[in-house]
C-alpha cells in the first residue's frame, strides 16, 4: 500500500510532542469569526475517511489522538496567541500533505477556533484534489500576480466545519519569488492577523532539493517536519532539520502506512 492511502493504514509516530485529548483550546475566541464560518457541505465520517481526513468517530480515534498531540506540542510553544505552522517532508512521498490537512482539522475540532489550510507545493499541489475541491476561482498564486482579485473568492470550504483552504492555483515558475515577495508576507500577516481564533497551515515543497520549505520557514512560526518511517535515515532527518531555526522546529512526525 502506498504511503497515505488510508486513515485506517496510517502510523503515525511523533517526536517531541506532549499528550493532550482536549478539543477545547485555550485562547478567547471571536465570534464574528466563527459566525462567518458556517459550513454548506459538512461531510459525513465515511465521506471525510475516503479524503483521508480524521474526525471524531471511533474509527479514527487513534489517528485523530496522534494529531491532537501535535497540536498540543504547538499550543504549547505558542502559548496564547495564534500563528503559523509550515508543514514539509524530508523527501518525497513521505506524507507532509496528509499531515498538513490533518493537523488543520484537529485545530477544527474545536468549535471556537478556525483552521486555514494554504497549499504552498507549486510543483505537487494535491490538497484542492484530497479534499474534493473545485478551485473555480483560482489560488494562491492567483492572488499574488493579480491582488485585485481579492483573496476571499480565494477561501474555499472543505466539508470540514471550520476548515477553510486556498489552493494554489495556477503554479508557474519560479515559486521562490512568490514566497518572499511583499504579497505573500502581507497575505499572511493578515490572514493571522484579522481573526484571533484562526491558525495558518502552509502545506509547504520537500525539503531535499527545494529552497522553496526554507523560505516558507522565514513566514513561518513553527515548523513540522514530516519522515517517512524505515525511509528516511537518521542523517537524512538531521540534515532536513538543521535548515531551520531550533526554536520553531516544533518536532518531526514519522509517517507510514503499511
Amino acid at each position: 500500500m502506498k504511503p497515505d492511502e488510508s486513515i485506517s493504514g496510517t502510523v503515525l509516530r511523533v517526536a517531541q510532542a506532549e499528550a493532550g485529548h482536549a478539543d477545547r483550546l485555550p485562547q478567547q475566541a471571536s465570534e464574528h469569526s466563527i459566525a462567518l464560518m458556517a459550513e454548506p457541505r459538512a461531510l459525513a465520517p465515511r465521506q471525510l475517511e475516503e479524503r483521508r481526513l480524521i474526525h471524531r468517530e471511533a474509527s479514527s480515534r487513534a489517528e485523530s489522538d496522534t494529531f491532537r498531540e501535535i497540536r498540543t506540542r504547538l499550543l504549547g510553544m505558542a502559548g496564547s496567541s495564534n500563528f503559523i505552522t509550515l508543514v514539509v517532508a524530508v523527501s518525497p512521498r513521505s506524507g507532509a500533505s496528509f499531515v498538513a490537512r490533518n493537523l488543520a482539522a484537529a485545530f477544527a475540532f474545536d468549535e471556537a477556533r478556525t483552521s486555514l489550510l494554504i497549499d504552498c507545493n507549486l510543483h505537487y499541489p494535491e490538497q484542492h484534489r484530497a479534499l474534493g475541491v473545485d478551485p473555480a476561482n483560482g489560488g494562491l498564486i492567483d492572488f499574488l500576480e493579480h491582488p485585485a482579485q481579492g483573496i476571499a473568492s480565494k477561501i474555499y470550504a472543505t466539508g470540514v466545519p471550520r476548515l477553510r483552504l486556498i489552493p494554489v492555483g495556477e503554479a508557474r515558475e519560479g515559486s521562490g519569488e512568490y514566497f518572499s515577495s511583499f504579497r505573500m508576507n502581507a497575505l499572511l500577516d493578515s490572514m493571522r492577523h484579522r481573526y484571533p481564533d484562526r491558525y495558518l497551515f502552509l502545506d509547504g515543497p520537500t525539503i531535499k532539493g527545494s529552497p522553496d520549505a526554507r523560505i516558507l520557514s522565514d513566514l513561518a512560526d513553527f515548523v513540522v517536519v514530516v519522515a517517512g518511517y524505515g525511509r528516511d535515515t537518521p542523517a537524512t532527518i538531521s540534515q532536513a532539520v538543521a535548515h531551520f531555526e531550533p526554536e520553531k522546529l516544533a518536532g518531526v512526525v514519522f509517517n507510514q502506512a503499511p
